[in-house]
């Protein structure tokens, strides 16, 4: 008996397609590896990553309007 094809969560504009023929034992083995790379990468690069993370997240500079008193 094969097993019921899952229909993917992912949105069809992700850079990639999940299989859909895992059985639950797969997805589940895929998800700890990550998890444990997800650690690792953590404990290894957690200081960069937060750096990295914050200096694409800052906010740009205010823009300045030509006429202060200008309502728009």
């Amino acid at each position: 008996m094969r097993p019921m094809r899952r229909k993917s969560a992912v949105p069809s504009t992700a850079a990639f397609a999940l299989p859909s023929h895992w059985s639950p034992q797969q997805a589940l083995a895929v998800f700890e590896c990550l998890n444990l790379l997800r650690e690792q990468l953590w404990l290894a690069y957690g200081d960069d990553i937060q750096r990295a993370w914050r200096a694409e997240h800052r906010p740009g500079p205010i823009p300045k309007c030509a006429d202060p008193d200008s309502p728009f």
